[in-house]
């Protein structure tokens, strides 16, 4: 199984996704981010673009690493990784369930002033105006299409063990 743990910057994901693996019998964290860097290395460079997500071989790398590793160790997956565009959601989760791989999607949630003011104070990554610059996006995603794909854990006044503790909860369920 896969727990996909999106949401934009600011959300949470990372942090959260360590608990959950602790409060998961047999998981691991799986970063997809890890995928885009790889691609990042090619040399020369692959096409321009702000965002690895954009270039098409990254959403079935994802697929095809997550669907190796489960083969190889089975398990729980936990992937913390923000997917805002739709199409790109398409492409993992249907790649996903063709493997047969049953995926529980949620979505941390919290308001923009929380998210911004946890960016802007980040001790770890510091201030970032690349983390900031998906806060509309995501809101959009949010409005459209994301919500109503995922079970929304609204961390706006929840600390990440919390956090995590819902969604543990959630899969017992």
């Amino acid at each position: 199984m896969i727990v996909w743990l999106n949401g934009t910057h600011g959300a949470g994901k990372t942090t959260t996704s360590a608990l959950v693996q602790q409060l998961i019998p047999d998981s691991r964290v799986f970063d997809a981010e890890k995928v885009g860097e790889t691609l990042m290395d090619i040399t020369p460079g692959l096409p321009a673009t702000d965002n690895f997500q954009h270039w098409p071989p990254w959403r079935p790398l994802v697929v095809e690493t997550a669907r190796r590793v489960l083969d190889y160790t089975g398990g729980t997956l936990v992937v913390p990784m923000t997917v805002l565009v739709e199409q790109y959601w398409r492409e993992i989760s249907t790649g996903l369930s063709h493997h047969a791989i049953p995926v529980r999607h949620f979505v941390l949630h919290a308001d923009q002033d929380t998210l911004r003011g946890r960016i802007l104070g980040d001790a770890l990554l510091g201030p970032s105006p690349f983390r900031l610059a998906y806060l509309d996006p995501y809101a959009e995603a949010a409005r459209t299409w994301l919500h109503a794909e995922a079970e929304v854990v609204d961390t706006t006044h929840l600390t990440p063990a919390q956090t995590a503790l819902q969604i543990a909860e959630a899969l017992r369920s």
